[in-house]
Order: C-alpha cells, then structure tokens, then sequence
C-alpha cells in the first residue's frame, strides 16, 4: 500500500515540471496560480494550458481546499441552484473565475439561514478566497448582524464576502455589493403599462419580507403615484418566486378580487403561472389581460405570446462579483482589513415584446 502511493506521489506534476513546460520561472507560474498578481492574458493561457496537460489542477485544488494556498478557489452560495436567474450569476462568477485559472465551489442554502450560516463558516476555515452570496434576502434586523458577523470573520481570516442582488450592509463592515437597479426596473415597468392605459394592475412583487419583493413593489408604487393613478391594495398579493404562485394569485383574483386588465409580475416564472392561469379562466394575453415579468430569463422569449419584462444583467453581475474579488487581491498588499465596502449597482431596463397591449375600450 505504501509503496503504491509513493509511487503516484512520484508520478504527480511539479510547479517546476509545470515551468519547464511552459518555458517560464517558477514564480511566474506561481504568479499564476495565486491570483495575487496582475499577469499577461497570454501568460496565463500558456501556464494553464500547461497545468491542464499535465493534471496539476487537481493538486493545487487539493491544497487550496486544505488551506495551504495555491489556485484561489471561490464559494458561490445560492438558494436554489435550479432558480434560473441566480444561475445566469453563478454562470458569470464561475466563467470570470476560469479565465483567470480561478475554481469554483457552489453551495445551496435551501432559504435556510442556519444553513447559510453553516455553510459561510466551513468556507472560512477552507480558506476560499471569497465567499459570494446569491440572491434577495430577508428583511430582519438578524439579517444585518449575521452577515456583519460573516463578513468581519472572512476578512480576518483573508477572505472576502460579496452579496449579489442583496442590499449592502449598513456601517463600516468589509463586503463588497454588486446589485441591480430593482426599484427603478419596476418604476419603468409599472409606467409601460400606464402608459398603454392600465389602471385596474394586479401586482405580484414577490414575500412582503424579501427585499427583492420590497424594492419591486416600491418601483411599482412610484410609478402609480407618478401617474396620478392610485394603487388598489386588495390587488397586491404577496407570494413565493415560483410558479404556483403566479398561477393561483390570478385565480384567487379571477374568483374573488376587483377586476383588473394587467398583471405586474415579480419575476418571468411568476408570469408565466399567471398567464396559465388565465388561460385556463378561458382568458387571452395580451387580448383579454396584459401580462409582463421580470428578469428576462430565457423563458420569457418562449411563452406565447413572448413576455414583455424587465431584463436584468445575471451573468454580468457574476463577473463583475468576481473581479472585485481578484482586484481585491491583486491590491492586498497596500490595503489594510476591515473599514467599508464597495457598492456596485447595474443598470435594467425593459424589454418589449408580444404580452402587452391596450385595455379593452371600457375597461
């Protein structure tokens, strides 16, 4: 048995094996691996080109995840991996981090806070080099204190935390936001709608608690009062980001609420229950109701008809996400820990398409 793994131990790859090849030093190939240094893109191509053919990827994985340095790994954790939005993010990190040699590991919580937490504390004692968190949180005041608590002990421990489409933490607390303008997405959203003659809007923001729902709705609201049009509050039901939520909302509405002739949905899957929904209620979009969405995930181009939303940059927010982490590094040495973060805010806008049309004359 022993004499076996001496053998493969004899077997592995080098980091002078790796320079050799590549016609390098060993400290550019070191440079490379670290991240910790600003190197050429040809540089990089030809030393990980190397590393592939040679299967030193494997190990300098084994001892980033040991805590003993070598190619710097990013932890992305995410509710649910099969959300297609928060994917698109989780596709930009990992696509950024490719290029630059980097690993990903990718972690789901489940909407679990204990599970967050559990997971953000085993990334920290892996020494990753940045833990990035996905997706809208819960507005509590736990919230606050729990993610000031992961970031100030990922920073000591020369980590890094980054919330991605959350908002940033209040007071001096070392984690960098990259976000997206929600609220100004659903103000020019609510306002295509107005603005086509809807005034009778039920709106689908999302839970009351999450601050994706908040911000959306707050848009929506600023849109009405824009208008001089007021908001019914019995046409603002609050629900889960999914299908079903979409689905049965517009039935409750259709059976027992005030009429309307336009849904404002929290997200594309959201309006693609709703517009089942109405459907099933013998109902045409955009003929009978409007309907339009948020995200503009791949599914909103392949409903019938084509869904009118918001577009959000996903992926791009992944790799901005990423390249905060690797200019973090790359500036380490003049940087000291702690003090605030950055706060990183992308651009929406809407997308028209097929799903909106004019009110009926008398609606």
């Amino acid at each position: 048995m022993s004499q076996r793994k001496a053998s493969d131990d004899a077997g592995r790859a080098t980091i002078r094996d790796v320079a050799q090849r590549a016609g390098v030093s060993v400290a550019s190939v070191s440079r490379v691996l670290s991240g910790n240094y600003p190197v050429s893109d040809e540089l990089r191509r030809r030393v990980m080109k190397v590393v592939r053919d040679l299967d030193y990827v494997t190990n300098a994985h084994a001892r980033s995840l040991a805590g003993g340095g070598g190619t710097p790994t990013v932890a992305i954790l995410i509710n649910n991996i099969t959300g297609a939005a928060f994917a698109h993010v989780a596709q930009g990190v990992e696509g950024a981090a490719s290029l630059r040699g980097w690993l990903s590991l990718v972690g789901t919580t489940g909407d679990d806070p204990e599970r967050e937490l559990s997971l953000v504390n085993l990334m920290r004692q892996q020494a990753v080099a940045a833990v990035i968190l996905l997706g809208g949180a819960y507005d509590f005041d736990e919230y606050q204190l729990r993610m000031a608590r992961f970031a100030r002990s990922l920073d000591a421990a020369g980590s890094h935390l980054v919330l991605v489409g959350r908002p940033p933490l209040q007071g001096e607390v070392p984690a960098t936001t990259v976000d997206y303008d929600n609220e100004g997405g659903a103000y020019a959203m609510a306002s295509h709608l107005l603005s086509a003659g809807h005034r009778r809007v039920l709106v689908l923001p999302g839970h009351a608690e999450l601050t994706t729902a908040q911000g959306r709705l707050t848009g929506a609201r600023r849109a009405f009062e824009a208008y001089g049009v007021p908001l019914d509050p019995k046409l603002v039901l609050h629900g889960s980001y999914d299908y079903a939520y979409g689905y049965d909302a517009v039935g409750e509405a259709l059976r027992s609420g005030p009429e309307f002739t336009a849904v404002l949905a929290g997200t594309d899957v959201v309006a693609a229950g709703a517009m089942r929904a109405l459907g099933a209620a013998g109902l045409k979009v955009p003929e009978d109701v409007s309907v339009v969405g948020y995200d503009d995930i791949p599914l909103a181009s392949h409903l019938t008809p084509q869904l009118t939303t918001v577009h959000v940059p996903y992926e791009e927010m992944g790799r901005v996400a990423l390249r905060a982490v690797a200019d973090r590094r790359e500036g380490a040495a003049g940087r000291r820990k702690g003090g605030s973060g950055e706060h990183l805010v992308l651009g929406t806008h809407v997308v028209v398409r097929q799903s909106v049309r004019p009110p009926r004359r008398g609606d």
